[in-house]
């Protein structure tokens, strides 16, 4: 009797260590995202998770941060702000942040890209590489760029006007032949209204000095790393400004025009 309920206890905390352990895989492949793509264009920009918090669920993404402060790049467990001036910043871990997409990367495919002369022809290429456009894809292009064109916005006082007005006055910034790393995720188009279909990308240069939202790139002989990611999920503020607003509209050509 003794021996059978050693052995029962030993099954229960063998099951108790596998079970954790698939568990920690589940939630390192996952796709971990604040908020939603439609209420940052209607102007919510108040931050409620803090970068502390964003480190549990993830080492590399991308978002923005309180007020549409700047553009936020979280690259190997740290996070940088790029500021409206175009420096990045290291951040603290009490900062919020309004919007944010997190996971643990960890490459499924890596390869080398020889040239792309544009933005469009990196989305061609990218494309041919994903298996499924039914999966979201965590990607991370790293080397030396011949161009980057990036952009960062400026810091927003209540009442918070729309994304697509923001953007009218951003900072726009050119990097040419510059070591840096490219972050940033596809996701399905049946995400619409949640996030931005597609490619959405931030760049950081190699001394984490400047970068921003990527509009346009050329580049060769840089190294593309692409996780795949079967597991998403998404957290909503709780704030009452978020609760009250309407965000069954159809907003497609207006972020469109934002992005």
């Amino acid at each position: 009797m003794r021996m059978l309920r050693c052995l029962m206890a030993l099954v229960l905390v063998t099951a108790c260590i596998l079970g954790c352990a698939a568990t920690a895989t589940q939630d390192r492949d996952t796709l971990y995202q604040f908020s939603t793509i439609n209420a940052l264009l209607d102007g919510h920009y108040h931050g409620e998770i803090t970068i502390d918090e964003l480190g549990k669920k993830g080492d590399f993404g991308i978002g923005t941060l309180h007020g549409l402060d700047g553009e936020l790049v979280a690259l190997d467990g740290e996070f940088y702000k790029v500021a409206f001036d175009g420096q990045a910043l290291l951040l603290a871990g009490a900062e919020t942040a309004p919007f944010a997409m997190v996971t643990f990367f960890e490459p499924d495919t890596s390869l080398i890209l020889k040239s792309a002369a544009n933005f469009e022809a990196l989305e061609a290429y990218l494309d041919d590489l994903l298996p499924s456009r039914n999966l979201f894809y965590a990607i991370k292009i790293e080397g030396r760029f011949d161009y980057v064109k990036a952009r960062s916005v400026a810091k927003q006082e209540v009442p918070y006007p729309p994304l697509i007005d923001v953007v009218k006055d951003q900072s726009i910034f050119e990097f040419e032949d510059v070591e840096g790393v490219m972050v940033g995720f596809w996701t399905p188009c049946y995400i619409q209204g949640v996030n931005l279909p597609g490619y959405h990308l931030h760049f950081i240069t190699a001394d984490r000095q400047g970068g921003g939202h990527v509009l346009g790139c050329s580049l060769a002989n840089v190294t593309v790393h692409i996780d795949y990611t079967s597991r998403f999920y998404m957290e909503l503020p709780g704030n009452q400004d978020f609760l009250d607003m309407d965000l069954c509209e159809h907003r497609q050509e207006e972020l469109e025009q934002a992005e």
